[in-house]
Formats: C-alpha cells, sequence, structure tokens
C-alpha cells in the first residue's frame, strides 16, 4: 500500500484525459502535496518522502507550463518526462546513499534493523530497479512520443509496465530476503 501511495501523483496524472493535461498536472501536485502533508502528520520522516516531495516539485513546474502554454511541447513528452523525473528522483536518493525505498521500508520494518547492512543493501538494489524501470519507461515514451504514439494504447501500457514491473519485483525480492534471513535464524 505504501507505494500506491507514494506513486499517487503520478497515477492521478496518468489516468487524467491527456487533452486536460494542465488540471493533470494541477491534480498530480495536489495529491503530492496531500500525501505528503498527510504522511509528516502520521510521524514519516523526510526520508520516506523523497518520492512525493520530488512529485511536489515536479508537478509544480508542469503546471505552471502546462498553465502558461497549453500547446507547449512539454505536453507531447509529458509521460517521458515524468518517468525521467522519477528515474532522475530514484537515482539521485541511490548516489546521495538514501535510497528512496529505505524511507517506505522503515514504516514496516523494525526500528533494530535499520541500520543493517542487509536492510541497506536490499534497498538499494530495489531502489535501482526502479530507477532503470523508470529509465528505461522514460526512454520507451519518449520514443513514442517521437513516432506521434505519446497519448496511445502502447503509451498507456509502458506506463504501466513501468510500475507493475518494479512494484513485482520489490514484492518478490523482500519476500525472497525474509525467507533468506528466516532460514539464517
Amino acid at each position: 500500500m505504501s507505494y500506491v501511495r507514494t506513486f499517487l501523483p503520478w497515477i492521478v496524472f496518468a489516468v487524467l484525459p491527456s487533452a486536460q493535461w494542465q488540471w493533470g498536472a494541477l491534480a498530480g501536485l495536489v495529491a503530492a502535496v496531500a500525501v505528503t502533508v498527510q504522511q509528516r502528520r502520521a510521524g514519516a520522516g523526510f526520508d520516506a518522502l523523497i518520492i512525493e516531495i520530488g512529485s511536489a516539485v515536479f508537478f509544480a513546474a508542469l503546471a505552471a507550463v502546462a498553465f502558461a502554454d497549453p500547446d507547449s511541447a512539454a505536453h507531447t513528452y509529458s509521460a517521458a518526462l515524468s518517468s525521467a523525473t522519477l528515474a532522475l528522483i530514484a537515482g539521485v536518493s541511490l548516489l546521495i546513499g538514501k535510497p528512496f525505498t529505505l524511507g517506505i521500508a522503515k514504516r514496516t520494518t523494525p526500528r533494530e534493523l535499520w541500520g543493517a547492512k542487509p536492510f541497506v543493501r536490499i534497498n538499494a538494489v530495489i531502489t535501482a530497479v526502479w530507477t532503470a524501470a523508470f529509465a528505461v519507461t522514460a526512454g520507451a515514451l519518449a520514443a513514442l512520443a517521437h513516432a506521434g504514439q505519446g497519448h496511445s494504447t502502447a503509451a498507456v501500457l509502458v506506463q504501466a509496465a513501468g510500475f507493475v514491473l518494479p512494484m513485482l519485483f520489490t514484492v518478490r525480492y523482500v519476500a525472497a530476503a525474509r525467507a533468506k534471513a528466516a532460514a539464517g535464524r
């Protein structure tokens, strides 16, 4: 459920009609701010809100562009820009040693494990997979947009795969790591 909440602004933006992209960007911004505020009130640290905060910044910028120039070329490439932004946020979180999944995982992991090398390593691997998925998705969406298929069924399927595949990997990888840890006890 944490990942759905984390990516809610992107889901909101993706499901709104492309012709109304400025409203989709504004809705994404509102969702990002709402999720961030709700999670902060629930006690989440900023390390658990890396994607949400990055999402708010992205959607604020996109909404500004979309309302200033609804016919901007950014519209054609907005899906690719979204995935590229997520790849950048996730990649930077890895580079600075704060994988974005670490904060999410801390919500359901006992505090005594937070500093354990296997816990951090597992989250680095998961974040790397999400980063790669976002980057590949951005490239595929940019190619589709360039071919005039940026708002096609193929683009929707690419976007969905860009979230579903790393989510499935995450669930399976965490389950395997837990099983391995339980067997080693």
